[in-house]
C-alpha cells in the first residue's frame, strides 16, 4: 500500500481521483490556478500537471519523422504541439504554492531529468510516469531514486516493458509503485478499454492498479473500480472553452464531481471480499414465507396439509421444517392464523 501526501491508497480506502490538468490551462497561469481550485471543489484528491518544455520533449524540426499525420493533432509538428501544450517551468512554484494554500495535493509527470530536479525542489509528493515514457528506464530510475511513490501508466506497453519499468524502480530501492492500465488513444471508446487488463496487472505484478481513463464518460471508471482499480485519473478542464490539445476529451467540473461520487459508490458496492448480507436487508426477513396454521387444530390431532401452509409473513417456523411438522401430533391448541412453533408438535414416532 502506498500513500500520496498523507492519503492512503488501497482496497480499504475510497478511490483516489486525480484530475489531470495537462494542457487545459490554455497558456494562462490564472486559468491553471482556477482549475486547481475547481478540482478541489469537485472532490478530487489531487491535480496532476506535466513538466516539460518543447526542447526537453523533442527537436524543432519539420523533417518527416517529426510531423503529426493523423489524430487530433494532425497537421502540426511535435515541437509546435508541445510549445502549445506545455506548462512553463516558471509557473510550477506558484502552482504548488497555490495548491498547498487551498489544501489540494499536486504532483506531476516529469519528462526528463531536469523536470525531476524541479519537482524535487518543490517537494512533489509523487511522480507519474506517462505511458509514452515507460520505456525511458533512465528517467524512471532517476525519479525513483527520490523514494517517492511512482505511478506508471502502461499504455502501449508489453508485459516485458512493464516488468522492466517496475524493476527500474526496485533497483534503486523504491517499491512504492502503482500501475495504471491505460489505452493510449485520444479519446478512447469504452468498447476499446480492455479493462480486464486491470485484473491481469494485479495478478501478474502483485501491485495496486489504477485506470488512466481517456474515455468521455464515467462508465469505464466505474467498471474499473468494480474490478479492483484503486485510482482513477481523468483529464479535466475548467469550462467548455477549447483551451488546449487535450480539451476535446477532458471532463468539466460537474462531471468530475459526478466521477468522484460514482467511483465512491462503486467502491462501496464491492468493498467486501467475503460473502455477507447487507444489514439493510434484515427488516425484510419478516416478509419471507413461514409455517402458519390454515385451520383450527386441537391437541392430539395429526398435523396434515389441510392444517398448515407455507405462507408470508416470516414469523412462524422456517418452511424448511414443513416435512418435519407434517404428520406429527399437535401438542398445543392453535387456531387459523397462528404461527407454527416448536411447541405445537412432537417429532414423528414420539409418544
Amino acid at each position: 500500500m502506498i500513500s500520496i501526501d498523507g492519503t492512503k491508497i488501497g482496497s480499504e480506502h475510497q478511490p483516489y481521483i486525480i484530475a489531470e490538468l495537462s494542457a487545459n490551462h490554455g497558456g494562462s497561469l490564472q486559468r491553471a490556478k482556477q482549475s486547481i481550485e475547481a478540482a478541489k471543489k469537485s472532490g478530487a484528491n489531487a491535480v496532476k500537471i506535466q513538466t516539460y518544455t518543447p526542447d526537453t520533449m523533442t527537436i524543432d524540426s519539420n523533417e518527416e519523422d517529426f510531423l503529426i499525420k493523423e489524430g487530433l493533432w494532425k497537421g502540426t509538428n511535435l515541437y509546435e504541439l508541445y510549445k502549445q501544450a506545455y506548462t512553463p517551468y516558471e509557473w510550477h512554484k506558484e502552482l504548488f504554492r497555490f495548491a498547498s494554500e487551498i489544501g489540494m495535493t499536486i504532483f506531476s509527470s516529469p519528462f526528463d531529468e531536469s523536470a525531476v530536479d524541479l519537482l524535487e525542489e518543490l517537494n512533489t509528493p509523487a511522480y507519474k510516469i506517462a505511458s509514452f515514457e515507460i520505456t525511458d528506464l533512465p528517467l524512471i530510475e532517476y525519479a525513483a531514486k527520490n523514494k517517492k511513490p511512482i505511478l506508471i501508466s502502461t499504455g502501449m506497453a508489453s508485459v516485458d516493458e512493464i516488468a522492466a519499468a517496475i524493476e527500474s524502480c526496485k533497483s534503486v530501492g523504491n517499491d512504492q509503485i502503482l500501475l495504471f492500465h491505460c489505452i493510449s488513444s485520444y479519446p478512447v471508446d469504452v468498447s476499446d478499454s480492455k479493462l480486464n487488463n486491470i485484473l491481469y496487472l494485479m495478478k501478474e505484478f502483485r501491485l495496486d492498479v489504477g485506470l488512466s481513463d481517456h474515455t468521455v464518460d464515467n462508465t469505464a471508471a466505474i467498471i474499473a473500480i468494480s474490478l479492483g482499480a484503486r485510482v482513477i485519473e481523468k483529464h479535466f478542464k475548467l469550462d467548455k472553452k477549447e483551451c488546449g490539445p487535450d480539451s476535446s476529451f477532458s471532463i468539466l467540473p460537474d462531471q468530475l464531481q459526478k466521477l468522484v461520487s460514482d467511483c465512491k459508490s462503486a467502491h462501496l458496492a464491492v468493498s467486501d471480499d467475503k460473502f455477507s448480507r447487507a444489514e439493510v436487508e434484515l427488516p425484510n426477513i419478516k416478509f419471507r414465507r413461514s409455517l402458519y396454521f390454515s385451520n383450527n387444530i386441537k391437541v392430539g390431532e395429526i398435523i396434515t396439509k389441510e392444517k398448515i401452509k407455507r405462507v408470508r409473513p416470516g414469523y412462524g417456523l422456517d418452511p424448511s421444517k414443513y416435512n418435519i411438522v407434517l404428520g406429527s401430533i399437535c401438542t398445543k391448541n392453535a387456531k387459523k392464523g397462528d404461527r407454527v412453533t416448536v411447541d405445537h408438535f412432537t417429532k414423528k414416532g414420539s409418544s
